[in-house]
This record gives structure tokens, C-alpha cells and sequence, in this order.
């Protein structure tokens, strides 16, 4: 059996331990944040980069962008915050992608409504296509076939019977 000492000796040890585990879980995780924040701005110099990817020589703005996006995420601000802070500072250029509320929402939706649009005039276009009538042979008399064919001829046997 235990002794009263070793026992909490054990519990203290193992509260460490879980103390320790949820201090450091979160150690790497201000580079992800950090990555994923700065892949959804751009860059606002005009080059029309993504932020963390601008290459612009002499860019003045990327270098700026990137402390405060830093900044910001030393402070603890949430992601909506930060983003909502850069776009109040830039506009809302600076985002990467249209958000899916309000109006944006039409920003996401048209691609896919002139898609099906555009499938559609295909099928349309492709079926007039097949449906119109053949063109007359060079010596102008168009060819029958099927039941006109057969039509024709019980109309040229009725006709040449005496």
C-alpha cells in the first residue's frame, strides 16, 4: 500500500505533467495560425499575391503586413479579429477570397450558375445541330429514303396503272 506522501508525491507528479502537456501543446501552433492567416490575405503592393508568397521586389507593404498579422497574433487575437482588423486598415482587398455572407455570396455561386449555363447552350446548340435537315447534293434533288420512300412509290404504281 501507498504511503500518504508517495501518494501525493504521485499526484502532484502526474497534475505536472497535464499542466505541462496543454502549455506546450499549443507551442506550435502560432506558426500554423500564423501560415493559415497569412495564405487567406494578400498582398495589397499590387502584385496581386498571395501575402506570405509576395516576392515584389522592394515591396513596402508585405513585410508590414506580415509584423502586423504577427502583432496580432502575439496580442491572442482570434483569426475574425485579425482578419476584420487587416481589412478595416486595407479593404477588403486584402482578402484573398470573398467571404460567403451577404452579397459575397454571389462571388462563389456565379462560377457554377455560368457553368451550368454554358453546358446547357452546348447541349441546346449541339442538339439543333443534329436536327437540322441535310444539305441538297450538288445536283439538287435531295434523296428519300424510309416511308416517303415507300409513299412515292405506291403514289408512282397508283399513277402509271391503265
Amino acid at each position: 500500500m501507498l504511503s500518504r506522501n508517495s501518494l501525493f508525491k504521485r499526484g502532484s507528479q502526474a497534475v505536472l505533467l497535464c499542466l505541462g502537456l496543454f502549455v506546450f501543446l499549443g507551442a506550435g501552433d502560432e506558426s500554423a495560425r500564423f501560415n493559415e492567416l497569412g495564405h487567406r490575405l494578400m498582398c495589397v503592393c499590387g502584385c496581386k499575391q498571395i501575402l506570405l508568397e509576395c516576392n515584389h521586389v522592394g515591396c513596402q507593404y508585405s513585410d508590414r503586413m506580415r509584423g502586423e498579422l504577427m502583432t496580432a497574433l502575439d496580442h491572442g487575437d482570434s483569426d475574425d479579429l485579425t482578419l476584420q482588423a487587416l481589412v478595416q486598415k486595407y479593404g477588403t482587398a486584402v482578402m484573398a477570397a470573398p467571404t460567403t455572407t451577404g452579397f459575397n455570396r454571389i462571388a462563389w455561386i456565379m462560377p457554377f450558375v455560368a457553368l451550368m449555363g454554358g453546358l446547357a447552350a452546348v447541349v441546346i446548340l449541339v442538339r439543333a445541330w443534329k436536327m437540322r435537315p441535310a444539305p441538297l447534293p450538288a445536283g439538287g434533288v435531295r434523296t428519300v429514303s424510309g416511308a416517303q420512300l415507300e409513299h412515292f412509290r405506291k403514289q408512282a404504281q397508283k399513277e402509271t396503272e391503265i
